[in-house]
């Protein structure tokens, strides 16, 4: 949308690609039916990839973090669940997937809305509320309306975590969290939920993930206790527990096969094929980060994996080998800079590391890790040689932009930490600002304040643009576009839910990229002054 310039209208910012996946969301990354598509949450985004031409779209709608999501098993709707804060109702959206429009906002959970589950023929739609809120409810996903709710949990067990719906029957679904386990049927003539609890003997277990069987016989629990629990659907009692040895840090993903085999997914990162009733590991491999989704791409073909690490890997059932399709930021971005004159570049840093991302990929081309300690700002000499960077320990490091290779450190630069960088541009003087408040050569005028982003300009003067120091971020998580001469906003970019903690427009002037403290990286199209 233009802004017609001098009539106050405020045209929107073009959200062109996103760097960027919250894979803390539990089952959050999604292959969608169609085997073309994958789904993912960026912060209040959830974003849509084509998996062969790497196309994003986005939906945008939610105020807050997206803490779930689900896809209707034919593939036409797609619901989204998000965080509030306490006493404030946490909104779902459901959305028509081909038109990728907002359908209806579903407004009954309070604070957060734990898990969603579309039912087979996704006549209903399944929510589970966080701990402040504890209830289960059914919605008509036709009349865009609830049709009934309940305690998702017995007062004598915890808050219940998980729900997914029957394979087979629109109005079965399954809850399971701390020490609890329940089987649900609604009753549509009396518009009610009735829940059947699960029995599990000695077992005590907190359930983390849940999978039902296509035939919906039985189904899988996944535990922190880190085994497996069958539990037969008719009967509900527990058939079998395993594997003997028990998985480090708990499982925490399922994905059932065609064949009868069981892929699962642990919070130390390994992804494991088990088969038989004493769920015994045939195979294994090994992923940065907690596995918190695996999901399939067809049948029994290939699947898909997501860590809290926030990478992607892809795997082949027949050759269970990992292969990593996208990583990045798992923690704030502080600063974004472009080598002088490329737009297909630029370098972001973070804690722990610095990355180089190459534009048309959005792919991450290097990465220099230092362990321990948070880069702050990053520079890049004029001439491209050096890569500088001011980090908390009071450092300024500097390596080689196309190796990473380490080329000098400058020790005890600031006594609070180096929080900006730059260098003037005959690339023989670097300039340099402190949690102490000092700059070399200057003081700023409250030395109490700590210096968060300079730039050396030719003769100290200020470029004679209009659009000079026209883009602006912040707090409120919008990118504004401003006009120099009106002082007036033209655009505004909504897309982040952290703050926006850095943002630079390329030198190309094609495009705009943000960043910011959930991680994100965000590329908006510049708009044209015509």
């Amino acid at each position: 949308m233009a802004a017609a310039k001098g009539d106050g209208a405020v045209g929107e910012l073009e959200l062109q690609a996103a760097i960027g996946f919250n894979g803390h969301v539990p089952c959050g990354l999604i292959c969608h039916p169609d085997k073309e598509h994958i789904l993912y949450p960026l912060g209040c985004t959830v974003v849509i990839q084509h998996l062969d031409t790497q196309k994003q779209s986005f939906l945008h709608g939610h105020t807050n973090n997206v803490s779930c999501v689900a896809v209707s098993r034919d593939g036409t709707y797609v619901a989204s669940g998000q965080v509030t804060c306490i006493g404030f109702k946490a909104d779902i959206i459901l959305w028509d997937f081909p038109k990728q429009e907002l359908l209806a906002r579903l407004s009954l959970h309070e604070g957060k809305v734990e898990g969603l589950s579309f039912s087979p023929r996704g006549i209903y739609l399944v929510s589970l509320g966080g701990q402040d809120d504890g209830r289960v409810m059914v919605w008509d996903v036709s009349k865009r309306e609830a049709v009934c709710g309940s305690p998702a949990s017995p007062r004598s067990a915890g808050n219940a975590n998980v729900v997914v719906c029957s394979s087979c029957r629109d109005e079965m679904f399954v809850t399971a969290g701390n020490f609890t386990i329940r089987v649900w049927e609604l009753d549509t003539a009396t518009k009610k939920i009735h829940p059947s609890e699960c029995y599990a003997g000695q077992l005590k277990r907190i359930a983390m993930c849940v999978q039902v069987t296509n035939d919906d016989d039985d189904f899988y629990l996944g535990t922190t206790s880190g085994d497996v629990l069958k539990v037969n659907t008719s009967s509900k009692v527990v058939t079998a527990c395993g594997p003997q040895k028990k998985f480090s840090m708990g499982v925490t993903a399922l994905l059932l096969l065609k064949t009868g085999g069981l892929i699962v997914g642990t919070g130390e990162g390994t992804v494991a094929l088990c088969t038989g009733s004493d769920f015994q590991v045939k195979k294994r491999m090994r992923v940065e980060g907690g596995v918190t989704s695996l999901t399939c791409r067809g049948r029994d073909d290939q699947f898909f994996i997501g860590t809290n690490k926030c990478q992607m890997y892809r795997s082949a059932y027949a050759t269970f080998k990992e292969e990593l399709v996208a990583v990045c930021h798992t923690e704030a971005v502080n600063d974004i800079v472009f080598p002088a004159g490329h737009s297909d570049l630029f370098v972001t840093c973070s804690t722990n590391d610095i990355r180089v991302w190459y534009t048309p990929e959005r792919w991450e081309r290097l990465r220099i890790t230092v362990p321990n300690v948070t880069c702050q700002a990053v520079e890049v000499t004029r001439d491209g040689m050096v890569i500088l960077s001011a980090w908390n320990d009071g450092k300024i490091r500097a390596f080689v932009p196309a190796t990473g290779e380490p080329m000098y450190e400058i020790n005890n630069a600031h006594n609070l930490g180096v929080t900006a960088i730059a260098a003037t541009s005959d690339c023989k003087q670097i300039i340099s600002g402190g949690g102490d408040g000092q700059a070399l050569r200057k003081k700023t005028n409250d030395p109490r304040q700590h210096v968060v982003q300079m730039r050396v300009l030719p003769s100290w003067r200020v470029p004679d643009n209009h659009q000079w120091n026209r883009q602006k971020g912040g707090d409120d998580h919008l990118v504004k576009l401003w006009d120099y001469q009106e002082g007036a906003v033209t655009h505004v970019g909504v897309g982040h839910s952290g703050s926006i903690t850095r943002l630079k427009i390329c030198p190309a002037n094609k495009f705009i990229v943000s960043v910011s403290a959930d991680g994100a990286v965000l590329t908006w199209k510049y708009p044209s002054s015509g």
